[in-house]
């Protein structure tokens, strides 16, 4: 028999019901009128339970709409996302809810997808893969080029036959490009002029540190904001699509506007708060360290895996790589990565609270984030 979705006044009986269980848990036997749950898991007084419940539900419903201009379809398979900074436990959070629901994760990390860089990226543990299937892990070697429009098309086709072979598809991870480029299409850009990229690069080596950047934000600073100013490959490419085009990126992102929807989708987002998830971030920097991190980038270079490589200029590697190349000392680069860590949560954050369809969620509400993911499939 085919699926059906649940009607929105169904949601909404089910959604009050389960905010009032909640209350009732928490030794709260007043009624659902007077008090509602937030995200965060403080109360807030409400007039209007109904209205406040109807706003969350529109807010998941918008993760179905097509756009303005096209018409809505049942036969759009469901995924789920869970998105957020990095360290925030989506992998925890994604392997439960595989466990439960019967899915296989598709991950959106741009480090993952490089094979033998494995403590640095913190890919899944051994057990993690071994009780819920991984996809996009392991896919490209650190000198091969990926671009998000390459993640877009390899993890549609995977997510297709996740949701074929009657599983549900679980997409985790912290690139946002990555996932909006899989919820939305990609801009069409044009191909990679190598000799460009290799004026650029001469440009950034003779002139110093921070030139390309600057450059940047002269011609489109929309797009600069966007990105760390040591990220070269995604400057130099900013640039070259200017050169090359004579238009600005952002210009030909905001045309396009993301609106290729072939997934109903839910976006889930994870955010323990900032102190909770700074400590995280130095613990998994010094775990990274003591189990060999150091040690694993000199073998990458010892392969023949330059630093110039875009794989080798992601968090962490980099870092140990000066410590290799006597550059500077142990704690020194320790206190760089977390620090430069932060800072990337940060613009991660940044970048998923601009996503309008976004639920929060602090990473230990597992009962609050199961409960939103079973009614959005239904079961």
């Amino acid at each position: 028999m085919p699926y059906k979705a649940p009607s929105p006044v169904h949601l909404l009986l089910r959604f009050c019901n389960h905010l009032y269980k909640v209350q009732i848990r928490q030794g709260d036997t007043r009624p659902p009128a007077s008090r509602v749950e937030s995200p965060s898991g403080t109360a807030r007084p409400t007039e209007n339970l109904a209205a406040s419940a109807v706003s969350t539900l529109e807010k998941t419903d918008r993760n179905c709409s097509l756009g303005k201009d096209q018409k809505m379809t049942e036969n759009r398979p469901n995924i789920v996302v869970i998105a957020g900074p990095t360290a925030s436990g989506k992998t925890s959070v994604g392997v439960r809810l595989g466990q439960r629901f019967q899915g296989e994760i598709v991950s959106a990390d741009s480090v993952q997808i490089y094979r033998y860089l494995d403590v640095g990226s913190a890919k899944p543990t051994p057990d993690e893969r071994a009780s819920v299937p991984h996809h996009m892990i392991d896919i490209r070697d650190p000198d091969q080029e990926f671009s998000a429009g390459d993640y877009m098309r390899e993890a549609r086709e995977i997510i297709d036959k996740i949701g074929r072979a009657g599983r549900v598809p679980l997409v985790v991870g912290g690139t946002g490009l990555y996932i909006k480029a899989l919820l939305g299409g990609i801009v069409e850009l044009p191909l990679a002029n190598r000799a460009l990229r290799r004026e650029l690069r001469e440009q950034e080596r003779t002139r110093g540190e921070g030139t390309l950047f600057g450059k940047l934000m002269r011609v489109d600073p929309e797009i600069a904001r966007r990105i760390h100013p040591q990220n070269v490959p995604r400057i130099v490419r900013a640039l070259e699509v200017y050169e090359v085009t004579g238009t600005k990126l952002s210009d030909i992102q905001r045309r396009h506007s993301f609106r290729d929807r072939p997934f109903r989708h839910l976006f889930v987002c994870l955010d323990p708060g900032r102190e909770i998830l700074y400590e995280r971030i130095d613990n998994r920097v010094d775990s990274m360290i003591e189990r060999g991190l150091i040690e694993e980038v000199n073998q990458l270079l010892q392969r023949g895996y330059g630093r110039d490589l875009k794989s080798m200029q992601s968090l962490g590697y980099r870092h140990a790589a000066m410590v290799v190349a006597g550059e500077t000392d142990r704690d020194e680069a320790i206190r760089l990565m977390k620090r430069d860590t932060r800072r990337y949560a940060k613009r991660q954050l940044t970048w998923f609270r601009s996503e309008s369809d976004a639920l929060w969620f602090d990473p230990r509400d597992s009962d609050k984030i199961e409960s939103v993911v079973e009614n959005f499939l239904g079961r």
